[in-house]
């Protein structure tokens, strides 16, 4: 009916929210909701979920790609509707989860993912590579120093061993953003793929005026390395602009943001970082940050053959030499930063020494604490 202001709230349609998640569960999860008491890995992508009240949950764990067609996921709700209820889920690593109630169900719908090529492949739990999660790259971004969805395929595609086994000494978490605006979680990875920029923003004169809130493009920089300016076009004509002082420049792209006659991509400065070690859990030791190890590899697409090496050849070492459950990171510190730069066959430049002026000190943040005794 048409909108009555005397009772506002009939039949009101819009603005309302997103429907509640339980709407969403599988009936399984929806009626053993808080009463899980454990899981287990029973084979490379497929898990066990016990209930206290007998209740089992099988998941299998299918990678996917990151950007897919309405014809995949036709297929994927198609596969969902045969074996599942009609349920299925999105992680935020990029993989999709198919949960069935009973262990009968698991081998039939491992069987039809398998007749269906390498379209699904079957893994990314426990001590393996688990799928990568990453920004938008070139498809979909204005900022960004090398491309994501081909990079992320070319590096799975050697890593693939290590997805649909279990492997490695302990889960590798890869990710890549790509540029230091950090879309992806680069910062605390076991491996980090990140596009860089080497030079400062270019300044089109021309048309920065008429696209461009001077003030905002000069608040966006994190380091004051933008300031008014005036500049001459070649009509003669005396414009308002800004300048970058390149010095301060660190060539995060915030001026482009704002301004778009400020463009930072460029194809022979732009390209590749590789950082390593990073992690979020705190089971074995505190969370840290993903460290820089290969300052700069060239971008040459389709299949970025220098990235993609690189990469194997830490993931190799660290498989070689690293103890059970140890992440990469741990390895690393276990054996000193030295010895890993050798390991892995890397050249050790000046760029992996930080020495950046405005960073904070971390005192302790985490919750790895060891009382003393001044506590007694």
């Amino acid at each position: 009916m048409a909108y009555d202001p005397n009772n506002p709230m009939a039949d009101r349609i819009t603005d309302i929210g997103p429907p509640h998640y339980e709407q969403m569960f599988p009936p399984v999860i929806k009626n053993n909701y808080g009463k899980w008491l454990y899981h287990e890995i029973l084979q490379p992508g497929v898990l066990v979920h016990v209930s206290e009240t007998g209740d089992e949950c099988y998941t299998v764990r299918v990678g996917s790609a990151r950007l897919i067609s309405i014809e995949h996921v036709r297929e994927l709700c198609d596969i969902a509707d045969k074996h599942c209820g009609g349920y299925l889920r999105f992680t935020t690593r990029n993989n999709v989860e198919f949960m069935v109630d009973s262990k009968a169900k698991v081998k039939p719908l491992l069987d039809d993912l398998a007749s269906r090529g390498n379209k699904f492949p079957v893994g990314g739990t426990g001590a393996g590579v688990t799928n990568i999660v990453h920004t938008q790259g070139w498809v979909h971004c204005h900022t960004p120093a090398t491309d994501a969805s081909g990079v992320v395929k070319a590096v799975m595609d050697e890593l693939f061993e290590y997805f649909t086994s279990m492997s490695l000494p302990a889960q590798v978490r890869i990710a890549l953003a790509c540029c230091l605006n950090m879309c992806g979680a680069v910062h605390a990875s076991d491996i980090a793929i990140l596009g860089i920029h080497r030079k400062p923003p270019m300044i089109d004169h021309d048309t920065i005026t008429g696209v461009c809130e001077l003030p905002l493009a000069i608040a966006a920089c994190p380091l004051g390395a933008i300031k008014p300016a005036k500049a001459t076009l070649a009509n003669g004509d005396e414009i308002k602009t800004v300048s970058v002082n390149a010095e301060r420049c660190m060539f995060c792209g915030n001026c482009y943001t704002m301004c778009p006659s400020m463009p930072l991509a460029d194809p022979e400065g732009d390209g590749i970082a590789i950082l390593v070690g990073g992690k979020v859990s705190n089971s074995k030791s505190a969370p840290k940050f993903s460290k820089l190890v290969i300052p700069y590899l060239p971008n040459h697409p389709p299949r970025w053959p220098e990235v993609v090496q690189s990469v194997k050849k830490i993931l190799v070492a660290y498989a070689k030499n690293a103890n059970k459950y140890e992440r990469l990171g741990e390895w690393a510190e276990r054996i000193g930063w030295e010895k890993f730069f050798e390991a892995c066959d890397i050249p050790f430049t000046i760029k992996s020494i930080d020495d950046y002026r405005l960073a904070y000190n971390t005192w302790r943040t985490t919750t790895q604490f060891k009382f003393t005794s001044h506590v007694k």
